[in-house]
């Protein structure tokens, strides 16, 4: 229960000391005072209520409110607009009601919420509509939400409004926020000289107006689009420029963005310690400040960081930490820019699997190229087994990172010429365990483990290292262990030659029991489809196919003697 002191003895008096008060807090909000802003609304607020100026107590409650949003205390600032916009309605001020409206749809759209904002947008606008200059500041939020969704083209249009009311009502700071958000659209049409024109004029105007945030807004997004340009010292210059006004206004969630733009730019220049350094300190800033987009941004920019590195364990936390980030901003379809981010990254995190198994088989000649192969075969029976499209991915990336225990596996065996001794064949054995521990501390966004750990299981129960048999392994796993076994026997290896395709295929029809008839079917279709590769009709007979020499010099099936 909040207290009510006394009412003001002389309300006239007491009004225009509110209105004063409100008056001198704008002004040092204007001038990038903050903490003392702060203290002269709350002056402004506990004036108005016993004074019973409702008309003040609305405005102050939502400029309060504002500043604490800059400070990220989200919280606070929602319950001020709730109350600003009670007060309003309260008195039938619609403007003032619509300008609480248009702050709320401003938190939304600050966490995440789109169409909580655009709704709060569109009341504001239904609410206060007539009013030229709240009518500008909702155009411009409407673009906002509008750009971050990818369309770019209704973002225009609506900054565009924005811009002519601003200027119909020469509010000079209004066109200042326009100039900075078209020059956002342009930056993502990669119009760089355009958005570059539009961030100045922008910062020109905010500097006149005295207006630091929007001064630092422009500033960091400037460096971006220098850093997009490789005019890196530029990108450097003026990102640390808006740290230093950032840090001013106690805006951590926006610090974090100048903090990513820095190291971004040291990494790209090769000073990887501070890269480093700058980008830890933009996820650490950004999540305390629960801005989950800058967070995700941070969080991709240093996995790439770790991946230039070769920290490809660091690299794949980070890049599963921005993706379930950025899912926590794509609840809905409509965010196609959010969308498209995560595409983006999964294209990153498909680079960063596929080097990683590169790098793995780089070692041993005869086994380059192993897991592409695999993976560009696991795709087609995943198609031709009619899985979803994530399910596509799941056994793409696994198909990379199938072998990933084989780097604890010493050189000189992986390379052997002749047979494994038992000894060997148990150490070579051991890597599907090995690459589960290797990952232990990963948590993927896809279910790519069973794959490490089971690929080698059978069907009839003869695999490692569990012994699963039947439908206890998993089908993805299936999928990449029969591909597994035939780039084995279809590729050269130290140990033994590669098969004619014909042959290869005899030999695992064979021992087509140790797998599901289901994937094996799959797998003969995807093969047959291959022009290198006889069709299944055509065959070599099982009984006439020169098995490949075992570990001990005996016949074996195929998957004893592949070395996958």
């Amino acid at each position: 229960m909040r207290l009510i002191g006394p009412a003001d003895p002389h309300p006239l008096e007491g009004m225009r000391r509110s209105a004063d008060l409100l008056h001198e807090a704008r002004e040092r909000e204007r001038a990038g005072c903050m903490p003392e802003a702060i203290e002269g609304y709350e002056s402004a607020i506990a004036a108005a209520e016993r004074s019973g100026d409702r008309t003040v107590l609305a405005e102050a409650l939502r400029r309060l409110a504002v500043l604490r949003q800059h400070r990220d205390e989200a919280a606070r600032a929602r319950e001020l607009c709730r109350r600003s916009y009670e007060v309003a309605r309260q008195i039938g001020n619609d403007i003032l009601a619509a300008e609480a409206l248009n702050t709320i749809g401003g938190l939304d759209l600050a966490t995440g919420s789109m169409e909580d904002a655009r709704t709060a947008f569109l009341q504001a606008l239904e609410l206060g509509g007539t009013n030229p200059q709240l009518r500008a500041r909702v155009e411009q939020n409407l673009g906002i939400l509008a750009n971050i969704q990818g369309d770019l083209e209704e973002a225009i249009t609506r900054y565009a409004r924005s811009l002519e009311a601003y200027r119909g009502s020469r509010d000079a700071q209004g066109c200042a926020i326009a100039y900075h958000n078209l020059g956002m659209v342009s930056a993502d049409r990669e119009l760089f000289d355009e958005a570059d024109r539009y961030f100045r004029e922008s910062r020109a105007i905010a500097e006149r107006a005295g207006d630091a945030h929007l001064q630092a807004l422009c500033l960091v997004n400037q460096a971006e689009v220098d850093a997009a340009r490789q005019r890196f010292e530029n990108a450097r210059q003026n990102a640390e420029a808006a740290l230093a006004l950032f840090d001013q206004l106690g805006a951590r969630g926006a610090k974090a963005n100048a903090y990513r733009v820095i190291g971004v730019v040291y990494r790209e220049t090769g000073r990887l310690a501070l890269a480093e350094s700058r980008l830890r300190s933009a996820i650490e800033l950004a999540a305390s400040a629960g801005s989950v987009l800058n967070e995700a941004e941070a969080s991709r920019e240093l996995a790439l960081l770790y991946q230039g590195m070769g920290r490809n364990q660091d690299a794949l936390r980070l890049l599963n930490t921005a993706y379930r980030l950025f899912r926590r901003l794509d609840a809905r379809v409509d965010l196609v820019h959010v969308g498209g981010k995560v595409a983006e990254l999964e294209g990153t995190y498909l680079a960063l699997v596929r080097a990683w198994g590169q790098s793995i088989e780089s070692s041993d000649s005869y086994t380059f190229g192993h897991c592409e192969r695999v993976a560009q075969h696991a795709v087609a029976m995943a198609r031709a087994l009619g899985l979803a499209e994530e399910d596509e991915t799941t056994v793409l990336l696994g198909a990379y990172l199938h072998d990933v225990g084989k780097v604890r596996v010493p050189h000189e065996i992986l390379r052997k010429p002749g047979p494994f001794t038992r000894e060997e064949r148990e150490l070579v054995e051991m890597h599907p365990i090995w690459g589960i521990e290797l990952l232990a501390n990963v948590e993927f966004p896809w279910d790519l483990k069973p794959i490490i750990r089971w690929h080698h299981e059978r069907y009839d129960g003869s695999g490692y290292p569990d012994r699963l048999k039947g439908d206890e392994i998993p089908l993805a796993a299936q999928i990449v262990g029969i591909l597994d076994v035939w780039d084995a026997l279809t590729t050269a290896r130290a140990h033994q030659p590669a098969l004619p395709p014909a042959q290869a295929l005899a030999e695992m029809t064979r021992c087509r029991g140790w797998w599901s008839p289901r994937v094996f079917a799959a797998f003969v279709t995807v093969i047959a489809r291959d022009g290198r590769h006889v069709a299944p009709g055509h065959t070599t007979s099982p009984d006439s196919a020169t098995h490949p020499a075992g570990d001990e010099g005996q016949a074996r099936p195929p998957v004893r003697h592949a070395r996958s």
